[in-house]
């Protein structure tokens, strides 16, 4: 199809409503379509199967899915549009990892795109921001001009013509209308009559956590759930609803009303047994709502150890648009460290020993290293001694944004950062030892909830100040999640 060839006049497609539920590892799939004006059928695994050409074995890993976990990785080879949820530590992102290589062996890598709201969230991924891959710019709301803007944007065109699948992640902080937006063009420039142009969508997040950064939706409208287009967007939701993270029924209770924007008296009780008037340990994390505040504590802290300073600065490769989306990624353009430094990796190593995205510990010394004048003028190494006990010498690694199979910008970085102090956007996805906060800081809903999920055990957390009227949920998303559980028995 050419591009004076589409078609301008789909807004007004009736899609139709559904309901859809999860319970505990009960899945209720849809027995009609909404994706397709077809008339509606039952569900048919076999005709699935021989549509699809997804391996039909199970995927072999070193990972036991959860019924839960299988449900959306199912789903999802059987061609489904596939929304899944779950709360903070429920294994979102490691499923997402499988489900990425899933689509990539059905579609091939280049007809599937990993894109995120954030350039951190984008990055972890290797994916681009969701404005990237789309080819619109900031700031523009007009429906028609954003569509006229991809039009004449030859790479953006294509890549909505040729995508097969697309998965987006972190969801809750994507707003309605952009949503909506995004549905309208896929549909529009692919010319076919299906919500999102007939695309594959696989969205995951929790809109418990972190809302729309920059909403400019319609008046009363803000989460991604209240488009338009949401509920013929997707073939099934699934709830994940094991948590990993911790192992504490009491936290895990704790979490899961502060989540909800609950605390009753016990749960209330147990986080005033963590706070703390005393100085915090040096090695424990501060998390902070705002990035002054956690510029401010590590600059401070690293002069206070009056050693010499090693700078490595990024070594940036790839077309200009994507190399801008490197800036706002988690790896900074440039990083000061010394012997003694407290510091957080920032990129999975070795998950088997425990070198993850999260692990912290202290720089020990530095060595003399080869290959690595090009990030640091001096050709040092930091030898970082971790809280769980390994030592390590880390060396420079590689972050890369793709687009489809093709690597269109590198980033080549140390992959540490200072971490007397994290911002709680920063730390989302994370998973810490021990933190520090001051509740009296946190604004708007779920961000109590983000900076607390954190924690792998109540033993880690310290807190300093705690007002029960900053733990609190959006009502919209309360009503929301509500809808995800129903009566077995049909009442």
């Amino acid at each position: 199809m050419t591009q004076k060839g589409i078609c301008h006049n789909l807004l007004g497609v009736d899609y139709k409503k559904m309901k859809l539920f999860t319970i505990a590892i009960t899945v209720a799939y849809r027995s009609f379509s909404t994706k397709s004006a077809g008339k509606p059928t039952k569900w048919n695994q076999s005709k699935y199967k021989i549509m699809n050409n997804f391996n039909e074995k199970t995927t072999r890993t070193k990972y036991e899915w959860t019924n839960e976990q299988m449900n959306v990785l199912t789903s999802i080879r059987l061609g489904k549009s596939v929304f899944f949820t779950g709360s903070a530590g429920s294994g979102k992102t490691l499923l997402l990892e499988e489900i990425i290589k899933l689509l990539k062996k059905s579609y091939g890598p280049s007809r599937v795109f990993v894109a995120a709201p954030t350039g951190v969230a984008a990055c972890a991924l290797k994916g681009l921001t969701l404005h990237s891959f789309a080819g619109i710019k900031f700031g523009t709301d007009n429906r028609e001009d954003l569509l006229q803007g991809v039009l004449s944007n030859r790479r953006a065109f294509r890549r909505w013509e040729k995508v097969g699948a697309l998965v987006i992640d972190e969801i809750s902080m994507v707003d309605s209308e952009f949503f909506d937006n995004l549905e309208y063009i896929a549909r529009t420039i692919r010319g076919v009559d299906k919500s999102w142009g007939g695309i594959q969508l696989v969205v995951t997040g929790d809109f418990f956590q972190l809302p729309p950064v920059d909403a400019r939706q319609r008046p009363g409208i803000k989460f991604a759930f209240e488009a338009d287009s949401w509920n013929s967007s997707f073939d099934i939701y699934i709830e994940l609803t094991k948590i990993f993270r911790q192992t504490d029924y009491q936290l895990i209770k704790l979490l899961q009303g502060i989540r909800k924007g609950e605390c009753d008296p016990e749960d209330l009780q147990l986080l005033n047994q963590c706070c703390s008037e005393a100085e915090p340990d040096p090695s424990v994390v501060q998390l902070y709502p705002l990035n002054k505040d956690v510029h401010q504590v590590n600059e401070e802290r690293l002069k206070s150890l009056q050693q010499e300073h090693v700078t490595y600065k990024a070594v940036d490769s790839g077309k200009g648009p994507w190399k801008r989306q490197l800036r706002n990624g988690i790896a900074p353009d440039e990083t000061s460290l010394c012997e003694g430094a407290r510091v957080l990796l920032i990129k999975n190593l070795d998950s088997f020993r425990g070198l993850v995205n999260g692990a912290m510990g202290t720089i020990m010394e530095f060595h003399k290293a080869r290959d690595v004048d090009d990030i640091c003028s001096s050709g040092l190494l930091p030898i970082v001694k971790f809280d769980s006990g390994k030592t390590m010498k880390i060396k420079p690694e590689t972050w890369n944004i793709m687009v489809g199979d093709e690597v269109v910008a590198s980033r080549k970085q140390m992959p540490l950062i200072l971490s007397w102090a994290l911002s709680i956007h920063k730390c989302q996805g994370m998973t810490l030892d021990s933190l520090h906060t001051n509740l009296l800081n946190a604004f708007g809903c779920g961000m109590v909830y983000v900076a607390l999920s954190r924690v792998r055990s109540l033993k880690g957390l310290h807190l300093s100040g705690l007002s029960p009227s900053k733990i609190k949920a959006d009502p919209k998303v309360l009503e929301f999640y509500r809808g995800f559980t129903f009566d077995v028995s049909g009442k």
